[in-house]
């Protein structure tokens, strides 16, 4: 994999460096070559605008509403509850079951003053039985408590009449689920005759710890065709209440909170303080990251050439481009509400000698790299 990103590495680079060259820059964005910038990219058609390496779009009311994703809301999950009432517990191997037969104490094992039901039932062993005077072994593994109850009364009814028999599960054992990450206390917990939701899990290992990225958790599951992978949104569970995100947990599932490492923007430029910032729960605004690192330089920036980048969803494009001129009062609003994804690179511009074809040939090192290792991911995954 690394071999073939380096090839491709080598091979793109300098399609983007000639994309950035002389008077014709990103796909779409002309800036004459001697005259003075406008703060405004002017769409054209260009031979650049064939390779599609960069996309620029100006930031305003109709992009917002583009971009704005659906805010998560309150809502039940009719599928969990349906799946919660409708939930019995399957014995396994190495579950312990206590069985009781009324009026025949000498078939109940005693559990004694000193000695758990768990130390003195009786065990699944490896091959799915259990050993029982009278009738010997009884497969049980994969049966319901109440199937394993009248397996074993009708077997025992060829040697007592009508026998009365109790069965429940002394230890659960057999299943199990794991919770790794960044939660308090990083889990095995057992499956039992309760059903086990990813709530659950979360809340039994502690919670989430302070460094976890609450929209990127993963469940994986032991699928048909091998693990399954499952995004769940921690934040629109916890904070919105959206129940549809919680999930009715099966055996071997793995829960994986990532830390937040990866949720940090890039704000460089002519800014007071150039930072890299991390994206808390609550999200991060093109506003507040100038904001968090002092505001743009007012003798020297050009409030006219605020740029966000983002590495691009598309495959045949680097990044798309989003600019916000802020020299008109009224446009800086636009900045509260527009939100920074991870990675994102925000750069303000200096007026009026620094260039967009400067600019872009800065950062397209950095794009590029973000750029093949998220396509390295996507194809890992």
């Amino acid at each position: 994999m690394l071999m073939l990103i380096n090839k491709l590495r080598v091979a793109v680079i300098p399609v983007l460096l000639l994309s950035v060259s002389a008077c014709t820059i990103t796909p779409g964005v002309h800036i004459g070559g001697d005259r003075p910038w406008t703060g405004h990219l002017k769409p054209q058609t260009s031979m650049a605008e064939e390779s599609l390496a960069l996309h620029t779009r100006m930031i305003t009311p109709q992009l917002l509403d583009e971009l704005r994703t659906v805010e998560p809301r309150a809502q039940v999950s009719s599928e969990l509850q349906a799946q919660m009432d409708q939930y019995s517990y399957t014995i396994g191997v190495g579950d312990v079951l206590n069985i009781i037969v009324w009026d025949h104490p000498e078939l109940t094992i005693p559990a004694g003053q000193f000695r758990s039901a768990g130390e003195s039932g009786s065990v699944v062993h490896p091959d799915g039985t259990i050993f029982y005077p009278y009738i010997g072994s009884v497969s049980v593994a994969g049966k319901l408590v109440g199937e394993a109850r009248t397996l074993i009364a009708n077997s025992l009814a060829k040697y007592i009449e009508s026998p009365q028999v109790e069965v429940s599960v002394a230890a659960f054992r057999s299943q199990r689920v794991f919770v790794t990450g960044a939660v308090a206390q990083p889990s095995i917990l057992p499956i039992t005759n309760v059903p086990l939701t990813l709530l659950d899990a979360v809340n039994a290992s502690g919670g989430l710890g302070v460094e976890a990225d609450w929209r990127s958790v993963v469940l994986t599951s032991d699928g048909k065709n091998g693990p399954a992978h499952r995004a769940v949104d921690l934040y629109a569970l916890y904070q919105k209440g959206d129940m549809s995100q919680n999930i009715l947990l099966n055996h071997n599932d793995i829960i994986h909170v990532p830390r937040s490492d990866a949720l940090k923007v890039f704000v460089m430029g002519d800014v007071v303080k150039p930072q890299t910032q991390r994206i808390d729960r609550s999200g991060l605004t093109l506003a507040e990251a100038i904001s968090n690192v002092g505001g743009i330089d007012e003798v020297t920036a050009d409030a006219r050439g605020i740029f966000v980048l983002r590495v691009s969803e598309r495959e045949d494009r680097l990044a798309d481009v989003f600019q916000l001129d802020a020299s008109d009062g009224g446009m800086i609003i636009l900045s509260t509400q527009f939100e920074l994804q991870p990675l994102d690179v925000v750069y303000v511009t200096s007026a009026p000698l620094a260039r967009w074809n400067k600019i872009v040939s800065q950062l397209l090192p950095t794009l590029n790299g973000l750029y093949f290792v998220k396509r390295a991911d996507v194809n890992t995954n």
